[in-house]
């Protein structure tokens, strides 16, 4: 409860505040997995931001999804239920891919629309960097007047929304389980601060809570922003780490009913529910219900409220009387108007109705805005999606459930459906009836634009030969707000004169998924670990006598991950022996070092080179 003193009164007792050095704190979080689960998994990923405002703590607890597996919060226990690990086993951690999760969102065809973004290459990010955020719900603003709003809110990245292809997520799984975690604090320790810009989409707060036809009090389905442009209020910046990671990330607290003065929720059905349930949830969490009193959950506002006792109180209350109204301690508090700036719920005018327990008729579409998504997906995206299903549903043990979702499919598009049948070797599914009459929105599609190329990781792969290239190209990549990593057969420093250049990867360390481009100096011999005895990676044939086979891995995955690459001086031999053509799109050959940097770079801002794989 925001309160305020009666200024005719006495000076009311106080309790002791915490003003963090920082405006926001967030936590990303995956969903399915426990703690310490792979980064890279196909799930959904949580955004939630707490803001220390002057007014008190917002919270805004949302998805990398806009929106989500089901429509009333009293089907919650079940989505978790079905998709985290089955009960009789507990695997597969942190993974969708079986049957209890493909038994519940084909029988709840409401989850159609968030299983399909799950699908698409949104469910494996990049990196936190490159990852939208999304309020999910709609809420409401109120202005200084009184007057209202309804709103959805928005998180988009300054670099651009982008996604791992498969294979990179698989290997990185087991290259490094932690990369996300890790990318992101490297990143903020580097100086290459991501950023958001907070946006709204605002729509008029009518009787109806509708947009254009679409029912804003379903979290099943978005409003397309060819509609409703979002419209950019801010930019958050994230410049600093954690100090402590369990003080400030473990205990930090984010509740969806955290408001503040001019921010009300509305009628959203799942988000009643979230109202109760993260409250209860806080105080299990974190051993009652002082959560707010830990440093990293305080507000930055003076706060003089009736809380007394419990477990974990660290403050120390004066005053007889915690309870209003009171003479003993003066009548303080008081509680706060909306004219000293206090929380006051936005009055709302309700329809005279029966009231039951039953969803709108709006919230029976489950299919018209997954069709939207999914013709709203560029060509490649599509086939990322037929590939996610049939990689998902050749882990479901029960034909049957199979079945079920392949009939599923065919209600947002009749492609999908039997591409995903052809490659899980069922029959062609029955010819379901017309898909709705939808139109695509082209802001949902990941490419087609170009990104900031602040902040993308740059592999040098050096030799023995041009070192001073390479500490010439290294300081570039630094100048232009990337980050450049060398990697050579050896660790410590290359050797030669002038300044020491670091090496940051060996060749038996590295791997293509740590780099958003890779640069190649020369024709990087064997290194002299390049054994298969001791590195399996090394074990390349004839091939180790000319480039270290360890280099021509990464070379080819990269290449079959449409990376941009490019070399000078001898680079084209590695190339060769790899047998990519220099021609390829995306290859970049040349003399110049800085000169192929460029090209690379500009390559770089359309985050892959998909011409290299044109998609049926």
């Amino acid at each position: 409860m925001t309160s305020e003193t009666d200024p005719a009164a006495a000076d009311p007792p106080s309790r002791e505040t915490f003003t963090p050095d920082v405006d926001q704190v967030v936590r990303f979080s995956t969903v399915l997995g426990s703690r310490g689960s792979a980064d890279t998994v196909r799930d959904t990923r949580g955004f939630a931001t707490k803001f220390y405002t002057s007014e008190g703590v917002f919270d805004l607890v949302g998805n990398n999804i806009p929106v989500f597996f089901i429509q009333d919060a009293i089907k919650f226990p079940d989505v978790i239920h079905a998709a985290k690990p089955q009960p009789d086993r507990e695997i597969p951690q942190a993974q969708s891919a079986h049957d209890t999760f493909w038994d519940f969102v084909s029988l709840h065809t409401e989850a159609t629309h968030h299983t399909l973004w799950n699908m698409s290459d949104r469910g494996i990010p990049r990196s936190f960097r490159t990852m939208e955020g999304f309020g999910v719900h709609t809420f409401r603003l109120v202005n200084a007047d009184g007057g209202t709003s309804l709103v959805k809110f928005h998180w988009k990245p300054r670099m651009g929304v982008h996604s791992l292809v498969w294979e990179e997520a698989q290997l990185i799984n087991g290259v490094d389980p932690d990369f996300h975690r890790r990318d992101l604090a490297d990143a903020i320790e580097a100086g290459a601060f991501p950023e958001w810009e907070f946006g709204v989409q605002v729509f008029p707060d009518t009787p109806e809570q509708t947009f254009e036809g679409i029912d804003l009090l379903d979290p099943t389905k978005i409003v397309p922003e060819e509609l409703a442009p979002v419209q950019p209020i801010g930019l958050m910046t994230l410049n600093a780490n954690p100090v402590n990671y369990f003080a400030e990330t473990e205990q930090v607290a984010f509740h969806v009913g955290h408001l503040v003065p001019g921010i009300d929720v509305t009628d959203d059905p799942l988000l009643a529910g979230r109202l109760f349930s993260y409250l209860d949830t806080q105080i299990t969490r974190l051993g009652g219900p002082n959560f707010a009193q830990l440093p990293i959950n305080r507000t930055h506002a003076q706060v003089n409220d009736l809380l007394r006792d419990g477990m974990h109180q660290t403050a120390v209350h004066a005053g007889a009387a915690p309870y209003r109204p009171n003479s003993l301690d003066g009548g303080c508090p008081f509680q706060a108007g909306i004219a000293a700036g206090g929380y006051v719920e936005a009055p709302v005018q309700v329809a005279a109705a029966p009231r039951v327990r039953a969803a709108p008729a709006s919230f029976d579409d489950h299919f018209s805005q997954p069709r939207m998504f999914w013709l709203s997906l560029s060509p490649v995206e599509r086939e990322h999606v037929i590939a996610a299903y049939t990689f998902e549903l050749s882990k479901v043990y029960e034909p049957a459930i199979r079945e079920r979702v392949v009939r599923v499919l065919g209600g947002i598009d009749p492609r999908l459906s039997a591409q995903v049948a052809e490659g899980l070797g069922l029959p062609a599914p029955e010819k379901p009836g017309k898909p709705a009459s939808v139109s695509a929105s082209p802001a949902l599609s990941q490419l087609g634009g170009t990104w900031p190329t602040t902040g993308r990781v740059i592999g040098i792969v050096a030799g023995d030969d041009d070192l001073d290239a390479v500490r010439r190209v290294r300081q570039e990549v630094f100048d232009a707000g990337m980050v450049p990593l060398v990697v050579a057969a050896g660790g410590g420093v290359l050797p030669g004169g002038g300044e020491p250049v670091p090496v940051q990867r060996m060749f038996a360390a590295a791997r293509s998924v740590e780099f958003d481009a890779l640069l190649v100096a020369g024709a990087p011999g064997p290194g002299k670990d390049a054994r298969a005895v001791r590195d399996a990676k090394a074990a390349n044939g004839k091939a180790a006598m000319v480039i270290d086979p360890r280099v021509l891995l990464m070379l080819r995955e990269a290449y079959r991950h449409a990376k941009p690459l490019g070399g000078w001086g001898d680079a084209a031999t590695a190339f060769d022996v790899a047998g990519i053509a220099t021609d390829a799109p995306g290859i970049v050959i040349g003399s110049d070092p800085a000169a192929v940097l460029g090209e690379v770079t500009d390559l770089l801002t359309r985050h892959r080179v998909w011409d290299r794989f044109p998609a049926a």
